[in-house]
C-alpha cells in the first residue's frame, strides 16, 4: 500500500484498504464534515457517517474525492479530480464529478501496451527490475526528455 503524505483520510476507523493499494494526493471521506453546523444551527443530535472500502489493486488519483458509503472494487482505477459517490464496480476506470466508467481496466492495459511500443525507450522499460531502477533511470529519463523535448533536459 502507497499512500502519499498529501492524502486526506478523515475518518480512518471507517476506511478499509486492500493490498497493492496507491492513494495519491486524494481526499477519502468517511464521515459528512456539514453535520457539526446543521447540529448547531437546528439544535440537532445528527450523526452521518459511512465506510469506504477500497479493494485490492486499486488506483486513487490526485484530488479525487471518495464519498462516504462508497465501495472502489478491485483491480479499479479512479481517475485525478474524479468525485466518487456511488460504488465503483471491479475492473473498472472511473472519472469525472460525478465519477462515470471511462473504459475497463483490461482496456486501459491494451491502449499503454500499444502506446508504449511505439516509446523509443520501450527496451529500457523491459529491463527494469521493479517501478524504479537506478541502474536504468539517467539514461531513461535523458530518451524520455530528448523524445518529448528534442534534446535531454539539464539537472537543475
Amino acid at each position: 500500500m502507497r499512500i502519499s503524505l498529501g492524502c486526506n483520510i478523515t475518518d480512518p476507523n471507517l476506511v478499509r484498504i486492500g493490498s497493492n493499494v496507491t492513494l495519491a494526493n486524494c481526499t477519502v471521506l468517511g464521515h459528512d464534515g456539514v453535520i457539526r453546523i446543521l447540529n448547531t444551527r437546528y439544535g440537532k443530535k445528527l450523526d452521518s457517517v459511512g465506510a469506504v472500502d477500497i479493494r485490492d489493486n486499486c488506483f486513487i488519483g490526485h484530488g479525487a474525492i471518495v464519498m462516504p458509503n462508497v465501495t472502489i472494487g478491485p483491480d479499479s482505477i479512479v481517475a485525478a479530480g474524479a468525485v466518487v459517490t456511488k460504488d465503483v464496480p471491479s475492473g473498472m476506470v472511473v472519472g469525472g464529478n460525478p465519477a462515470r466508467p471511462i473504459c475497463t481496466t483490461e482496456e486501459l492495459v491494451v491502449r499503454l501496451e500499444k502506446r508504449c511500443e511505439a516509446y523509443p525507450w520501450i527496451e529500457l522499460i523491459k529491463q527494469r527490475e521493479g517501478a524504479y531502477d537506478p541502474r536504468i533511470e539517467p539514461q531513461l529519463k535523458a530518451q524520455r526528455a530528448a523524445f518529448f523535448f528534442g534534446e535531454p533536459r539539464s539537472e537543475s
